[in-house]
C-alpha cells in the first residue's frame, strides 16, 4: 500500500514575503499593473536561493542580524535586476 505525504499548507519560501514588502516600499502597485508586480515578483524570487519555512515568526525569532541583512540586500538586488530587465524590454 503506497502512503501519501501531505505537505503542511504553512509552508512557504520566506523569500516571498521579503520580495513583496520590498516591491511596496518601492510603490511599484502606485503605477505598475498587476501583470508587471506579478512578473516583477517571479524574476526577482528566481534570481534568490529558496527558504523554506513553516512559520514566519520562526525567521524573526531565529534569524541572525546579519544574514537577515544579507537576505534583504539578495531582495534588493534582485527585484532592481528585474525592474532593469522588464524596462529594458522592445515597448510594444
Amino acid at each position: 500500500m503506497e502512503k501519501h505525504v501531505k505537505l503542511d499548507s504553512d509552508i512557504h519560501n520566506y523569500y516571498e514575503k521579503l520580495v513583496r514588502e520590498h516591491i511596496l516600499e518601492l510603490g511599484l502597485q502606485n503605477n505598475k499593473d498587476e501583470n508587471y508586480i506579478s512578473d516583477i515578483a517571479c524574476l526577482a524570487l528566481n534570481q534568490l536561493p529558496p527558504r523554506y519555512i513553516r512559520y514566519d515568526v520562526d525567521m524573526a525569532f531565529y534569524l541572525p542580524d546579519s544574514e537577515r541583512a544579507q537576505m534583504r540586500m539578495n531582495v534588493i538586488n534582485a527585484v532592481q535586476l528585474s525592474v532593469n530587465f522588464l524596462e529594458d524590454q522592445p515597448k510594444e
